[in-house]
């Protein structure tokens, strides 16, 4: 909605026009009439669509023309008064002032016209019929009113028309001649109507009009008021309403009626409601609501931001399979100008056996896509209108920015729930198949993708702890000279090598030791192809000893090539990595540096297991026991060795501690 309207008053000497603005200001008839008056401004709270509105009065005999020409570029509207008992003035319209306006308003953005005829108490018989085939001539004429300064007849009403020309012009809605909405309005109201029917099965029932009727009024519709529309409906087109409910034949006809009867404020009310600015285009306050995400922070999908998802995924599921087919698709992006999703989507997040995106797999690739372009996020909520379903003040409302990581970090635990992996690994180590791995696809699966629908991300979820988490990896480019802050920011990073091949190794300690050995990003080192014999790599160390030289686990094993979906296991140890970038993961340590290798190394020692092969013979020699618990030596002898047994651990516990 604009903030204010600028009313402009032109036309001929004499004609009335500084009378107009001064019999509607002091409701009177003004006994002196001065050549211009200065412009006037009336406040919101006093006008009937509560917009600031300025008026501006236009001499001849006081101005140049070439500030009649900046008035003209400046106003909103423009008001062409002529006398109604002068037939010189009312040539004076075609002739000069629309050609004349014509010449100084852009051809993109013309400005609404109103007719305005004079000094109507004057004469006792009407102008419409010299001014009607004007109106029909030219489209940018909104109206035609007659009016009296002398008496106020329809003074208010004038300047109530010239507001609702600008605040809810015709032009870009409706065609007179064709007497048909136009194609952008049409297009505008479908996108209304689809996103309005919630159930996706054509027709707008009871409940979706009175939702839709809140979504714009405010207030629902009676239930005999809501029959009442039906059966205009019903009367004047066939197949307007089916099931009693209102089809998009009949939402489309109730709009052109409206506008045909003058009521054209309720089409802008709900096309403005729904996001579109005077141009019938998505209003780019409504695509890009203000999100503020500081730097280190991330964006995620809130809790009614995945049922709104939910909701959407449900509404197009037509055939209950918890996939959308290619049609189902199409059906659910018909509200977008464009399609969002390319092929390579298929090949980012989870689909089934026939290649369809699953449930799982399209919550996946929204939270993908809040999580790298939160504004694209905003602007795609915005097609599929979330505010208005959703009951949000916008799309904003859906984004959960979360707090700092270098907070994370510090408390030692995350509200986090995405979390993304660099895989960096050299051409041809496998990178790509790890990725795919990760949405349940063998290597006999991967040979079936295309290479023009490949993707660099893959996205799914995982259970850390019992918590679902969503793990988000992105495949590098193996560019060591290259690399971005995106490449370098993320949560856990994977050095992925290829056993099979000797050099692989040092790339992935090029890499680690360039951009990730002195930071706090905690890294995983990823044997691929596990099932290919293992050659020794040319670099000046093993893979094990990498690893323990600079900190890391050992190194993983992993092949997608396998006879069903591949082990997700390193994906979980990955997520848990990247939730707990502090500790180190006991279901990985083979290290000789944390505390759970301490105990081990301890439980193992050598000393430990001479004192178990007593223990055990001692069980075994039964009798020996049974005569021994009945002496009071028995539990002397027991009472030493748990004692030294105490002793001598938590030595050799300390030394090991000081060791490392």
């Amino acid at each position: 909605m604009r903030k204010d309207v600028r009313i402009l008053l032109v036309g001929e000497p004499k004609v009335g026009k500084t009378s107009l603005i001064m019999s509607l200001v002091s409701e009177e008839f003004p006994d002196v009439v001065p050549y211009r008056v200065e412009e006037i401004t009336i406040p919101a709270d006093v006008t009937p669509e509560r917009v600031p509105t300025h008026i501006v009065d236009y001499s001849e005999a006081e101005q140049t023309d070439e500030q009649l020409f900046q008035e003209i570029s400046k106003a909103n509207v423009i008001c062409i008064v002529y006398s109604v008992n002068n037939r010189t003035s009312m040539e004076k319209v075609t002739e000069h002032w629309i050609p004349l306006i014509t010449e100084n308003t852009d051809k993109d953005s013309r400005v609404p016209l109103i007719l305005v005829g004079n000094k109507s108490d004057l004469v006792e018989h009407s102008s419409m019929e010299t001014i009607l085939p004007i109106m029909n001539q030219y489209s940018e004429i909104e109206t035609c009113v007659e009016c009296s300064a002398k008496n106020l007849k329809n003074i208010s009403e004038l300047f109530y028309y010239a507001q609702k020309a600008v605040l809810h012009p015709t032009g870009p809605l409706y065609c007179p001649e064709n007497k048909q909405m136009k194609p952008l309005c049409v297009k505008a109201l479908t996108r209304i109507f689809k996103v309005s029917d919630l159930d996706n099965d054509g027709i707008l029932k009871d409940n979706e009009l009175n939702f839709f009727q809140r979504a714009c009024f405010h207030s629902p519709l009676e239930p005999q008021a809501l029959e009442d529309v039906k059966n205009v409906v019903r009367k004047n087109l066939i197949d307007g309403v089916l099931h009693n409910g209102l089809t998009l034949k009949g939402f489309l006809f109730l709009h052109t009626l409206f506008i045909q009867r003058g009521r054209h404020e309720t089409t802008w009310t709900v096309l403005r409601r729904f996001g579109y600015d005077d141009d019938l285009e998505l209003n780019q306050d409504y695509l890009f609501p203000p999100l503020k995400v500081p730097p280190d922070c991330s964006t995620e999908l809130n809790h009614n931001a995945y049922l709104f998802l939910q909701s959407v995924f449900d509404k197009h599921d037509k055939d209950r399979d918890c996939a959308l087919s290619p049609d189902e698709l199409r059906d659910l992006f018909d509200v977008f100008p464009y399609t969002p999703w390319g092929p390579d989507v298929n090949n980012t997040v989870c689909t089934n056996e026939q290649g369809w995106i699953t449930y799982q797999g399209f919550l996946s690739q929204w939270t993908l896509t809040t999580y790298l372009d939160v504004q694209r996020c905003l602007e795609y909520f915005g097609y599929l209108g979330y505010s208005i379903v959703a009951e949000q003040e916008s799309q904003a409302a859906g984004i959960t920015v979360t707090r700092a990581k270098k907070i994370d970090l510090q408390k030692k635990q995350t509200q986090r729930n995405v979390f993304r992996c660099n895989v960096f690994g050299a051409v041809g180590s496998g990178k790509s198949g790890f990725l795919q791995a990760f949405l349940g696809r063998n290597l006999l699966r991967q040979n079936m993708m295309k290479e023009e629908h490949r993707s660099f991300y893959a996205i799914s979820t995982t259970f850390v702890y019992g918590q679902e988490k969503y793990l988000l990896l992105h495949e590098v480019f193996p560019d060591l000279d290259y690399l971005t802050d995106a490449d370098m920011g993320c949560d856990v990073v994977c050095l992925l090598y290829d056993v099979s091949n000797a050099c692989s190794l040092e790339y992935c300690a090029k890499v680690f030791k360039q951009y990730f050995m002195d930071s706090k990003t905690p890294c995983m080192m990823v044997a691929a192809k596990s099932d290919l014999p293992e050659v020794k790599q040319t670099y000046g160390c093993s893979p094990l000893e990498f690893c323990r030289k600079h900190k890391m686990p050992p190194p993983q094993s992993f092949t997608c090539n396998t006879a069903a979906a591949p082990d997700r296991e390193i994906y979980t140890k990955l997520t848990t990595m990247a939730m707990y970038p502090h500790a180190r993961l006991r279901c990985m340590c083979t290290c000789n540096r944390c505390t759970f290798c301490l105990c081990q190394n301890l439980l193992n020692s050598e000393l430990l297991q001479s004192i178990r092969a007593k223990l055990y013979a001692v069980v075994l020699r039964r009798h020996i026991i049974q005569e021994d618990l009945s002496s009071a030596t028995f539990w002397l002898r027991a009472s030493v060795g748990a004692t030294v047994f105490a002793v001598l651990g938590v030595a050799l516990f300390r030394a090991l501690l000081k060791t490392r």
